[in-house]
């Protein structure tokens, strides 16, 4: 009896919450009941309301569904974390805009809560007001969404051989996220994660450090600090920072072309490769001076006309500001006559192709030839087969094939 006049009690207290817009929460309600008002049911229990648990980043939309095998007419209500009723049945409970209902039967409660908080994380009650009160409960874990990653501590551009400390965070994860880091594509080990808790939220802030000692390979090369974190649903979130490496210039000399002529205009190119690229440029002949008709022009050295005296080992030094770079160049002069290797291959290849192509048409006159002997043979028997004296000339190719002529039998054809 006394249990019946506590439900009784418990469903005009929630209509008259909803009546009202209230607040109450039963909770405080509950704490009153006595103890045999709650019991333990089987596990095949019809009126057991049946939830599952919940996860959502903060700003999405988590769906809360309750739902009985069996119901005696009584209401199904969902409450949230601080047990405020958010539904009871079809009746809004709750001042929030962000909770809707989506469907409510006899058997089913479903509702949505919008632009999830992490304010939202916590445990939420479905009950059924049955004799007795029967409830479950569903965890709705809110994600912290992780900040995009800010990097750090890289300024100014760095020496070759030098050493550069990049620092990498991110906040408002929760769980605390992790970090990665990456040169280009291929991932590199930073120092292990720092996770601090930040102040008045449930959520994390994650640092990492990444030291390199860098090589003029690494310029340009793009660091890359990426979060991964499951409330990040394509891919992660990723900073890049270039790297600048300052280096001495890495040389090379281009001549105009691989056959300098006598007589001909030439130059020879000094190329450097450095950050930054060199302005100053040095050229020197190793074995003697430079030639009266050769003329520096910054990274050029011209020749007005080469001659076989310009024959020599010639040296191109640039200089950058961090560093100087050399290289030599080994100077040939030809004669005006002389032809390239690529031109004698050239004329080599066109002969062969000849020789072939003359071969084949030789191949094809002796084969045509002897085609036209033989047919010739044949027409001519045929003609003599032809004629009126046909068995004769039979009989003559015979006598003749055998050997035997006599002077009665011989005859002569003309065709």
């Amino acid at each position: 009896m006394t249990n019946y006049i506590f439900s009784i009690l418990i469903c005009y207290i929630s209509l008259e919450s909803w009546r009202h817009q209230s607040t109450f929460e039963l909770s405080y309600l509950f704490s009153f009941l006595p103890l045999s008002f709650f019991f333990a049911f089987p596990d095949d229990d019809p009126f057991q309301p049946v939830t599952q648990d919940e996860t959502v980043a903060v700003g999405g939309v988590v769906t809360l569904t309750c739902s009985v095998k069996e119901n005696d007419n009584s209401s199904l209500q969902w409450s949230n974390t601080a047990q405020q009723t958010l539904y009871f049945g079809e009746k809004r409970a709750l001042r929030d805009n962000r909770i809707q209902l989506v469907k409510s039967t006899a058997t089913e409660l479903i509702i949505t809560i919008s632009d999830v908080q992490l304010s939202d994380d916590g445990e939420y009650t479905c009950s059924i007001f049955t004799m007795p009160v029967r409830t479950a409960r569903a965890t709705v874990t809110v994600l912290g969404v992780p900040g995009k990653p800010v990097i750090t501590g890289f300024d100014d551009a760095v020496e070759e051989g030098g050493k550069v400390t990049l620092t990498c965070t991110s906040s408002g994860s929760k769980p605390p996220a992790k970090l990665h880091w990456y040169r280009d594509q291929e991932e590199i080990q930073g120092r292990p994660d720092v996770v601090e808790s930040n102040p008045d939220e449930p959520t994390y802030t994650v640092t990492s450090e990444l030291t390199l000692t860098v090589t003029r390979n690494d310029n340009n090369a793009l660091i890359a600090c990426a979060v991964d974190h499951p409330s990040i649903a394509n891919g992660d979130k990723r900073t890049e920072q270039p790297l600048s490496v300052l280096f001495s210039p890495s040389m090379s000399i281009q001549p105009e072309s691989d056959l300098p002529r006598e007589g001909e205009k030439f130059f020879l190119q000094c190329v450097g490769n450095g950050n930054p690229e060199p302005t100053a440029f040095v050229w020197r002949r190793t074995d003697a001076e430079l030639p009266p008709l050769a003329k520096v022009d910054g990274a050029f050295l011209r020749f007005e006309s080469l001659n076989k005296s310009d024959n020599g080992v010639y040296e191109c030094q640039a200089d950058n500001g961090i560093g100087m770079g050399d290289i030599t160049h080994t100077l040939l002069v030809q004669d005006p006559t002389a032809m390239s290797t690529s031109s004698g291959v050239d004329h080599a290849v066109i002969g062969g192709v000849v020789a072939v192509i003359v071969f084949i048409m030789l191949c094809l006159l002796i084969v045509l030839g002897r085609y036209l002997i033989r047919h010739k043979g044949t027409y001519l028997t045929h003609e003599a087969k032809g004629s009126d004296d046909a068995p004769d000339a039979d009989t003559a190719i015979i006598n003749a094939e055998g050997g035997h002529s006599g002077v009665d039998d011989k005859k002569e054809y003309f065709i």
